[in-house]
């Protein structure tokens, strides 16, 4: 039987060929899938990178001049993928550590970086996510400083400056479709916030600091969050945010009510009606021109799509024949979506489902 909130839409379909048609998934075939970068058949145990190659990437973005840009989590290293398939090395030691700022990017170290922003103009932002502050490499300099965050987890500073912001474990950043906010998944603190881009103020954008699942319909800004590891902004100014141990994707509207849209609560890979089917442990999102959000299913290896106008979850990578360990970060460009297989230690690309 068809859910109620999909008997109106499909009242003339048979409810057979309606449920079908709710349930089909768009699954991308492995020959449509390249492997831009690492081992095109890594072995299904294998979590050791080459010497020359990715240690765990989470984060890919792209520059100006269409070059991909990704962020390593356990290797702490910034590259380029040059169009002759190399890399060149933009931002870190490999070290762990928290130094470097006023400095060549290079010589810098970071602490579990996972994901990055970029904008037009080519500065890189960085999720420094353990030292609890956002990084900023210059484009014309090469040079690192500290964006965002003390260094030291707290919380304060909204209505502030982002440099004397306390946050509590950065996990991750993006920019707004127009570039004016940074949207800042401060974990611990159970809080979604924002800073404007011009004048550096911090705000919060959902989340009252508590842990829990927040009531459907209610202000955004006084309800809980689970554990909010990535959000991001469409052109609607619809705000989705993934939780890992919610297993679910909210959405807060444009007029500041939250809501879950897809995920039971409970951990599982089914597909289906959004509110019916399961993630688990989702990582990032990413967000296409039609308003459709590809999620990073972590611990499904899979890459799924949530659909609002049918209001569906699917599986678009991952359960056929091309597999995914761990996957963490998921992009948009054009008509395609690249993402980061962190624990096979590649990047790939695949076209939008």
């Amino acid at each position: 039987m068809i859910p109620t909130r999909f008997q109106s839409r499909y009242a003339r379909l048979s409810p057979l060929f309606a449920a079908a048609l709710i349930l089909t998934t768009t699954a991308i075939r492995a020959e449509e899938v390249s492997v831009l970068f690492g081992d095109p058949t890594p072995a299904p145990t294998d979590i050791a990178p080459k010497a020359d190659g990715l240690n765990i990437p989470f984060g890919v973005e792209f520059d100006p001049d269409g070059n991909l840009i990704t962020a390593e989590y356990i290797g702490g290293r910034v590259f380029r993928l040059l169009p002759s398939g190399k890399l060149e090395h933009l931002g870190g030691t490999g070290e762990k550590g928290y130094s470097g700022d006023g400095g060549p990017a290079t010589e810098a170290t970071f602490d579990a970086i996972h994901n990055l922003a970029m904008t037009p103009d080519g500065d890189i932002f960085l999720s420094d996510h353990v030292n609890h502050v956002v990084r900023r490499i210059d484009a014309d300099s090469g040079k690192i400083s500290t964006f965002a965050g003390t260094g030291k987890a707290g919380f304060s500073g909204d209505g502030g400056p982002a440099a004397q912001a306390q946050f509590n474990v950065v996990m991750c950043v993006a920019l707004s479709p127009d570039g004016s906010q940074m949207i800042i998944a401060d974990l611990s603190n159970h809080r979604i916030r924002s800073i404007e881009m011009k004048s550096g103020i911090v705000t919060t954008l959902a989340g009252n600091g508590k842990k829990g699942v927040p009531e459907d319909g209610t202000p955004a800004l006084e309800s809980p969050l689970v554990d909010p590891r990535a959000a991001a902004l469409d052109a609607d100014g619809n705000l989705y945010i993934v939780e890992r141990n919610g297993h679910a994707l909210r959405v807060v509207r444009p007029d500041g009510k939250i809501e879950t849209v897809a995920g039971t609560g409970e951990r599982g890979d089914k597909d289906g009606p959004a509110l019916e089917a399961q993630l688990a442990a989702p990582k990032h999102l990413a967000i296409d021109e039609a308003g459709n959000v590809f999620i990073a299913d972590d611990m499904n290896h899979t890459i799924r799509k949530y659909d609002p106008a049918k209001n569906t979850l699917t599986t678009v990578l991952g359960k056929g024949e091309f597999k995914l360990k761990r996957p963490h970060g998921v992009t948009v460009r054009g008509n395609e979506l690249y993402v980061t297989d962190s624990y096979h230690h590649r990047i790939l690309k695949m076209p939008l489902p």
